[in-house]
């Protein structure tokens, strides 16, 4: 699922950057923006709120961020998951 979810995620951005160079209809390119620019910016708010578990990711910090603008929960959700059964629950 998380890789399915991610997939998807970049098909958006991927077809949003394709509007932008003029390779959709421009209704359907406008709609596909409007799309990501959301998914962005939920991610870029979500990331304030899940910032504990974005900070347990193994690499650098400035690549859990990006990865969570880009994924949101598709990247800490498994981070939560992952430290909630190291410490038992707690």
């Amino acid at each position: 699922m998380w890789v399915a979810g991610k997939a998807a995620c970049l098909a958006i951005y991927a077809m949003a950057l394709a509007g932008l160079a003029g390779l959709l209809p421009s209704g359907l390119a406008w709609t596909i923006q409007v799309i990501a620019a959301a998914f962005l910016a939920a991610h870029v708010v979500e990331r304030a709120f899940v910032f504990k578990h974005v900070h347990s990711y193994q690499g650098a910090l400035a690549v859990s961020v990006l990865l969570t603008v880009l994924f949101g929960l598709l990247h800490w959700w498994p981070l939560k998951k992952a430290v909630y059964s190291e410490t038992g629950g707690a």
